[in-house]
């Protein structure tokens, strides 16, 4: 393994530490690139499938080994309240890319080989963004924005594309609905170049593309968007990590997942570019609990994926950039994954396209420990499909009345249990000091409660109004 343990990294931070170090934190300067007249910065996002919250050492996890997340985390910012735009695979990637609430950009659900919908031609992606500042692209894993050529990352701003265009769960050994998918092609480029690949070499074949992309252009800026099928079920594991981990199959996973952290991360340090690179690590949403033994852990988060409570969408997030990103560090700040695009534009030199919205902010200040920041963000909205259901500002967070599902009775193996719908009416939680949306504060609070659900109001006026349309095929009568 490359770094050091978990058990090294939380004697030097300190499990459980609530505030922005503010200050303790080093005040960064901006990238070589930009301000010194030397390349642009580097920048790596490797996403998860469906990974909890606690499913990392650095998160807490008691039984899980992850030293090179860990290591992450210790030489860079762990933040406790980074989110995802949504608790679903499509919508969530949809909003990575573009910067944007999915159901900006008409894509709240997930889609499957069986729609005729995607990424429209006219948005302006994070690779397109950089890609005009000269950056190599490249994306290898899991894309889930439209599996016709025209919506493959290839046709969005990736030079080089390499994995499965959908979930792995939509093909023909699918649980519980075996006839419901054809066969689960993968992709380069382009081209199908195999179907129902042997999906316990996608972990590993996915690391081996990223380090040869990163050794082939050690010379020029690039982007590396590293999308990983797994933990979303069914899980599969290589020869490497079978058996390895003491949470079964599932901790199998998160180990490989964790050695992939550890190739790309090694890779930039023996080409020396540690310290031109920043790499972000984080998940599409929360755990699919419905799996049990085959799924992972929100810790004290309620619910899972699915769901718009903290469980279904506050992530794991860790940035590192050795020189610029204050080692050890911790942000208490709300972030969301949409914020990578604006932030990756301004480190770049790059200009966000001006005639449309862009919700993510550059939250740089946050990732580079400046004394005092804040969030840029007034409010955050959580949306399931198209229905805004509830909104954080500041510490509090406000659920509008909605239906969700909740776990009745585990599976295991591989097999689903059942879900139950259930029904919260307004309810207003304080998160800093109930991390588990459990004590509803909304009869103590009537004037907080008519401020957020007027923003909730507002907001999603102005967003349907101005939503923009998705991209679409046309099929031969």
């Amino acid at each position: 393994m490359r770094r050091g343990t978990r058990r090294d990294f939380l004697k030097d931070i300190g499990m459980g530490a609530t505030s922005l170090l503010a200050a303790g934190c080093v005040h960064a300067a901006g990238p070589r690139g930009t301000h010194e007249g030397r390349r642009r910065p580097n920048f790596v996002v490797i996403l998860t499938d469906d990974q909890g919250y606690e499913d990392a050492g650095c998160y807490g996890s008691p039984d899980i080994d992850t030293p090179n997340l860990d290591g992450m985390a210790g030489e860079g910012m762990r933040f406790t309240d980074f989110y995802s735009a949504a608790p679903l695979c499509t919508p969530s990637r949809a909003a990575l890319m573009t910067g944007c609430y999915p159901q900006r950009v008409s894509l709240p659900n997930v889609i499957g080989p069986k729609n005729d919908i995607g990424i429209n031609a006219n948005e302006v992606t994070l690779a397109e963004v950089l890609k005009g500042e000269g950056y190599a692209t490249a994306c290898y894993g899991k894309w889930h924005l439209g599996h016709h050529p025209e919506f493959l990352p290839t046709r969005h701003g990736f030079d080089d594309y390499f994995g499965l265009p959908y979930s792995n769960d939509m093909w023909p050994h699918h649980p519980t609905n075996k006839k419901a998918y054809p066969d689960l092609p993968l992709i380069e480029g382009v081209e199908t170049i195999e179907l129902n690949p042997d999906q316990r070499m996608l972990t590993t074949w996915y690391t081996q593309r990223a380090v040869a992309f990163i050794e082939k252009n050690k010379d020029r800026p690039f982007f590396l968007y590293v999308p990983h099928n797994m933990p979303h079920v069914p899980l599969h594991v290589s020869d490497k990590f079978a058996g390895k981990s003491k949470r079964g199959l599932y901790g199998d996973v998160i180990m490989e997942i964790d050695w992939s952290v550890g190739q790309i991360l090694g890779a930039l340090e023996r080409l020396g570019l540690e310290r031109d690179t920043l790499v972000v690590f984080t998940s599409d949403n929360g755990p699919w609990l419905s799996y049990g033994n085959h799924a992972g852990s929100a810790g004290p988060l309620r619910e899972g994926k699915g769901t718009t409570f903290d469980g279904g969408q506050r992530e794991i997030g860790l940035m590192r950039w050795p020189g610029r990103i204050p080692a050890g560090s911790v942000c208490t700040q709300p972030a969301a994954m949409f914020d990578l695009l604006p932030t990756f534009a301004r480190l770049a030199g790059a200009e966000l396209p001006s005639d449309r919205v862009i919700d993510g902010k550059d939250i740089w200040p946050l990732a580079s420990g400046q004394p005092g920041a804040q969030s840029p963000h007034d409010a955050f909205y959580f949306y399931r499909g198209n229905q805004l259901q509830a909104v954080r500002s500041g510490k509090w967070k406000l659920h509008l009345p909605h239906d969700y599902r909740s776990l009745d009775t585990p599976g295991a193996g591989g097999q689903p249990g059942p879900y139950v719908k259930k029904q919260i009416d307004k309810a207003l939680f304080d998160l800093d000091n109930d991390i588990g949306e459990q004590r509803d504060l909304s009869a103590e609070h009537p004037e907080l409660v008519q401020r957020l659900e007027a923003m909730a109001r507002q907001f999603d006026k102005d967003l349907k109004a101005t939503a923009r349309p998705p991209g679409r095929i046309a099929r031969q009568p």
